[in-house]
């Protein structure tokens, strides 16, 4: 009994050979896949780039397309130009066709002859902050939006500064609406410039500006002659070349268990397979592997796949891994590298933005999630909170939560910290140990959830270890010591 899995890899002498790059497949199995999020104010024009970037690679169905057109006529009054209105191909929400902004955050799919797409539309106003948040945290590539005629705001950098804090490695800023100021070289290279030097100091260093007009079409897909002189790629050009490839090898192997097989039948009375999916490096039959965070050893002698046997797997595939010994596995449990050094422990320390209507409560009891592991929390501390319009981090003094508060209390005595949309370090004690991968070396295992006990609601979502708001914070209020003496659940 085994998993479905991605088609086997192939070995050279250089190593692992990806699947989607095996020769032997199908063009359209062997194309890349990018995920990437927009990002920019309200009436940038992030829905209508992303419906004309769907709309000029032939993404769009014609059902699709005759929906979107009724919908243009109908909001009209059946006059206009009879021009389809391409945002409407991304804001679906009642809401925001009547508002015209975006809400929700909008998955799209689309693809072209060399790599397939998954692409978030992220709401551009600051109350759907966390929204960008949900929509930026796997991409791999932003595209952050500016109206030419308003050049960088306040939301632009709010943005980028998200975008940095997530780990965000490439940025696309798309200079929206040049046809507004007649494809103004002068105006474009300021924007550029004013925004290379703000992400810079966050730590972004692969940026490329593109000047477009979404509405027209200008150096989306095709490169436009109103802009002469401009000479670097159009948006799609970018975006098939941009680096998505990682090198696995230089991975440290990391696969969090999802479900323990057993399927005790008569074909296979013994078998004992752990199913899950490879969330970093590489693993081969004969490797020893530790449990964690309970450290124990065993070595791997099977690699299970809905179609067949392999001898080695890699991140991102889905398999099953047989080991040698019958040791203590369960799900939410780690299998690493045995010789590797990994941080376990009950001590949680991280950056989260907070996702919920309701305020955070010091001493409040929550789960928190890690991987596929779940373990109960006390929320000791919020000892810093991150001004994303001012990039600058206000430290709080540490507050005594010895005491266990409801999460859902009222009381105006109840110490309260993070609010809506809210970025914050938070001290955690966790009733078991968990591993603790920095998010910044493993962003697939360095992230965590902040999960109401009660009823289900997802409160915040973290990341291990230090970040942007860890670099940001003044020298001398950083204060060294153990913040968590004494605390237990």
């Amino acid at each position: 009994m085994t998993t479905t899995t991605d088609p086997q890899p192939t070995t050279t002498a250089a190593g692992v050979q990806p699947a989607d790059r095996d020769p032997h497949l199908p063009q359209h199995a062997r194309r890349d896949l990018l995920r990437l999020a927009t990002a920019g104010s309200v009436d940038d024009g992030k829905s209508t780039l992303i419906g004309r970037l769907l709309y000029d690679t032939k993404s769009v169905l014609a059902d699709q397309l005759s929906a979107v057109e009724r919908a243009t006529a109908a909001r009209d009054g059946g006059a206009g130009s009879g021009a389809p209105d391409l945002a409407l191909l991304t804001d679906g929400l009642r809401a925001e066709r009547e508002q015209g902004i975006t809400i929700d955050v909008a998955y799209r799919y689309f693809s072209t002859a060399t790599r397939a797409y998954v692409l978030a539309d992220t709401p551009g106003h600051v109350q759907y902050t966390r929204n960008m948040v949900t929509g930026a945290s796997t991409a791999e590539l932003a595209i952050v939006l500016v109206d030419a005629r308003k050049g960088v705001l306040e939301q632009t950098r709010r943005h980028a500064t998200v975008t940095a804090l997530l780990g965000v490695p490439h940025v696309v800023l798309a200079v929206n609406k040049m046809d507004l100021v007649d494809f103004d070289q002068t105006r474009f290279d300021t924007i550029a410039h004013e925004f290379a030097v703000y992400a810079t100091g966050l730590g972004l260093t692969d940026v490329q500006a593109v000047p477009v007009s979404a509405l027209d079409g200008d150096n989306v897909v095709d490169a436009s002659a109103r802009t002469p002189w401009y000479t670097g790629p159009t948006l799609l050009e970018h975006l098939e070349q941009v680096p998505v490839q990682r090198d696995v090898h230089a991975e440290t192997f990391r696969f969090p268990v999802q479900h323990v097989i057993r399927p005790r039948t008569p074909e296979h009375p013994d078998y004992r397979g752990y199913a899950g999916r490879v969330a970093a490096g590489v693993v081969r039959v004969g490797d020893e592997l530790a449990v964690q965070p309970s450290g124990r050893r065993s070595r791997v002698v099977g690699i299970d796949t809905f179609d067949g046997p392999l001898e080695l797997a890699h991140a991102p595939q889905s398999v099953t891994l047989r080991l040698a010994d019958e040791v203590d596995v369960a799900r939410g449990d780690v299998l690493v590298p045995a010789d590797e050094p990994v941080t376990t422990g009950l001590d949680l320390t991280g950056t989260v933005c907070w996702l919920a209507e309701r305020d955070s409560v010091l001493g409040a009891r929550l789960l928190v999630r890690v991987g596929t592991r779940t373990v109960r929390a006390l929320l000791r501390e919020v000892d810093a909170i991150l001004d994303v319009d001012t990039l600058t981090v206000r430290t709080l003094a540490s507050v005594d939560t010895a005491h266990v508060l409801d999460a859902l209390d009222t009381s105006p005595a109840v110490p309260r910290t993070l609010g809506l949309n809210a970025i914050g370090r938070v001290r955690l004690r966790l009733a078991e140990p968990v591993v603790l991968d920095d998010y910044a070396e493993h962003r697939r295992t360095g992230g965590f959830l902040l999960v109401d006990p009660v009823d289900g609601a997802t409160l915040a979502a973290g990341m291990v270890g230090p970040t942007l708001l860890d670099a940001l914070v003044p020298a001398d209020d950083d204060e060294a010591g153990d913040w968590l003496a004494g605390a237990g659940i």
